[in-house]
């Protein structure tokens, strides 16, 4: 039985609930493509920005920033391709050092 042009628009709806939320996330104003970034220092400058000058968030800055690139990371899944899965790892190297935390960077092996 085929679905009909309102439940094919609602299961539309269901599968961007994600995308809502990056583009119009109550904690933080996004510059707009900002995880589509090369520069990971840029991205991570801007997500500092962005949860500084948020008055909506409910935790500190730091934990804000971190949190929405995560969220897009997990979000995005299998669907992300590996470079830019390495810039945004990288941003969150850059976020950390912005704040005064250690980096999570991997040690440096062999290769």
């Amino acid at each position: 039985m085929a679905q009909s042009p309102k439940s094919r628009r609602a299961s539309r709806r269901v599968t961007r609930w994600s995308q809502q939320v990056t583009q119009r996330s109550d904690a933080l104003d996004l510059e707009p493509g900002v995880f589509t970034w090369e520069d990971p220092a840029a991205i991570a400058r801007s997500l500092k920005s962005s949860a500084e000058a948020s008055r909506r968030r409910k935790t500190t800055p730091f934990r804000s920033a971190m949190s929405m690139l995560n969220f897009f990371v997990n979000r995005a899944g299998g669907n992300l391709p590996a470079d830019q899965r390495r810039r945004l790892d990288a941003a969150k190297d850059e976020l950390r050092a912005l704040y005064g935390r250690p980096r999570r960077g991997r040690p440096a092996g062999p290769g």
